[in-house]
């Protein structure tokens, strides 16, 4: 099973490609992809990215050498990835509420002040 990286404080202008190659020296990549923040227009990095590759001494490796590793004025923050956490029953909050409250995503009340007690008690 391919050993799954996480990759922090990348330059901003960090490619798939050049994430590819970076970890290429040390072993097969499986796929290397920068998060990008489609939101921006247009899309930007987010400055991480995952890395997949299929051999443990050779992730092992990766991850050792570029563990603060500098690129350009970052220090990378390279380690094995953490699973995703299954989110919470109904989601992860936001979204209408009828009876006011802080429902997530913005500040809900008078003052945007987020709990607040409703009139309709």
């Amino acid at each position: 099973m391919a050993i799954r990286i996480y990759v922090g404080k990348l330059p901003y202008t960090t490619t798939d490609q050049e994430l590819q190659e970076m970890f290429g020296q040390y072993g097969q990549v499986d796929s290397a992809k920068v998060v990008m923040d489609n939101y921006q227009n247009p899309p930007s990095s987010k400055g991480f990215g995952f890395v997949e590759m299929p051999a443990d001494d050779e992730a092992r490796a990766a991850i050792e050498a570029l563990n603060g590793f500098q690129v350009g004025r970052m220090s990378l923050v390279v380690n094995e990835a953490r699973p995703r956490e299954a989110r919470p029953e109904g989601g992860a909050g936001g979204g209408y509420s009828p009876r006011g409250g802080n429902s997530g995503g913005y500040n809900s009340g008078p003052r945007g002040g987020g709990d607040y007690q409703s009139n309709d008690r």
